[in-house]
C-alpha cells in the first residue's frame, strides 16, 4: 500500500495504491487504487488490456471518455463504470476537471459487469444520489489507508455496496418498454404471485393482457431482469419451501400445492435451484 501526493505538469493527485492479500484476491472484490485527481493541463489518459474494472465520478470541469468504439461526453455529476480489459481513454477539456475513482477487481466481476449490461447499464449515467457513490468512495480510501487488520473484508464491503449502487443504475425500465406501460407489468407480476400455484402459460398471458407473447418474454427480461419462466419458478420454489418447513404435507402433495407437479418433476427442479432435494431440505431445516 502506498499513499502518495504528486504534483505534476498534467495532474495532481491523491491515490492509494493498494496490494491486497492473497486471500483477498481469491476470494473477494478487492481494490486495486483509488484517488483524487485534478487537472493541471488538458491532457489524455489511455489505458488497455488491465485485470480491473474503473468507477469514477466527475467531481467538477468536463471531459470525453472514448471506450468500447463510442465517445461520450462527461461533465460534474457523471459516473463511469467500465470493463479495462477493453481500451479506454479519456481526457479533460478545458475546462479541467477533477475525478474520483476506483480501480477493483474480483473473480465474480466479468459476470457481474455482464448482468449490469445485460439490464441496460451504460458505460456513463449522471445518478441522483451522487453523494452515496461519493461516501462509499471516501470510505474506501479511508480503510484502505488504515491499520485496520480486517481492511480487506471491508473493502469487500464497500465494493458490494458500490456495486448495488452502480446495478440500481443500470435498470431503466422505462426508457426501454416505451411501447408497454410499466403498470402493465406490474400488473402481469402480481398476476403471477398470485396465481403461481396454477398453470400458466405464455398464451394464457398474451390473452389476459393483450400483448404478444414474444414480445411479452422480451420486455419483461428488460424490466425485471428475469425471464417469466424462472420468475415463475422461483416463486413457485418459494412457496414449496414455506410448506415442506412449515407443514407435514408429503413431498408429493408439496409438488403439487406449490404448482410445479409431479413429484418426479418437483424433485428435479427443486434440486435444480436448491441444490439439494426436497427432503434433503425439510430434514435440514
Amino acid at each position: 500500500m502506498e499513499n502518495a501526493l504528486f504534483h505534476g505538469d498534467l495532474v495532481e493527485t491523491r491515490r492509494i495504491l493498494y496490494t491486497p492479500s492473497n486471500f483477498a484476491k481469491i476470494s473477494l472484490n478487492h481494490l486495486q487504487e483509488t484517488g483524487i485527481l485534478q487537472a493541471q493541463k488538458p491532457h489524455t489518459s489511455k489505458r488497455s488490456n488491465l485485470s480491473s474494472y474503473l468507477f469514477f465520478i466527475v467531481l467538477s470541469g468536463s471531459g470525453i471518455l472514448e471506450y468500447d468504439k463510442s465517445t461520450y461526453s462527461l461533465c460534474a455529476g457523471d459516473c463511469v463504470f467500465i470493463d479495462c480489459h477493453k481500451a479506454y481513454s479519456h481526457q479533460t477539456s478545458e475546462n479541467l476537471w477533477r475525478l474520483q475513482w476506483v480501480h477493483f477487481y474480483g473473480s465474480a466481476m466479468p459476470m457481474i459487469y455482464d448482468k449490469y449490461t445485460e439490464r441496460g447499464g451504460q458505460p456513463c449515467f449522471h445518478p441522483e444520489g451522487l453523494e452515496d457513490f461519493q461516501v462509499i468512495l471516501n470510505n474506501i480510501y479511508e480503510i484502505a489507508n488504515s491499520g485496520d487488520y480486517i481492511r480487506d473484508m471491508k473493502i469487500n464491503e464497500y465494493l458490494g455496496s458500490l456495486l448495488t449502487l452502480i446495478m440500481a443504475e443500470s435498470w431503466r425500465p422505462d426508457s426501454q418498454c416505451r411501447n408497454f406501460k410499466k403498470q402493465n407489468l406490474m400488473e402481469l407480476r402480481n398476476f403471477l404471485d398470485t396465481h403461481h400455484t396454477e398453470k400458466i402459460t405464455l398464451d394464457d398471458l398474451s390473452e389476459r393482457f393483450y400483448i404478444n407473447k414474444f414480445y411479452l418474454t422480451r420486455i419483461f427480461k428488460e424490466q425485471f431482469g428475469i425471464t417469466i419462466s424462472n420468475y415463475l419458478l422461483q416463486r413457485r420454489i418459494t412457496h414449496a419451501k414455506q410448506l415442506l418447513r412449515f407443514t407435514d404435507k408429503t413431498v408429493e402433495a408439496v409438488g403439487l400445492e406449490c404448482g410445479i407437479g409431479a413429484v418426479h418433476y418437483f424433485s428435479r427442479m427443486f434440486k435444480r435451484v436448491e441444490g439439494i432435494s426436497p427432503s434433503e431440505y425439510r430434514e435440514m431445516w
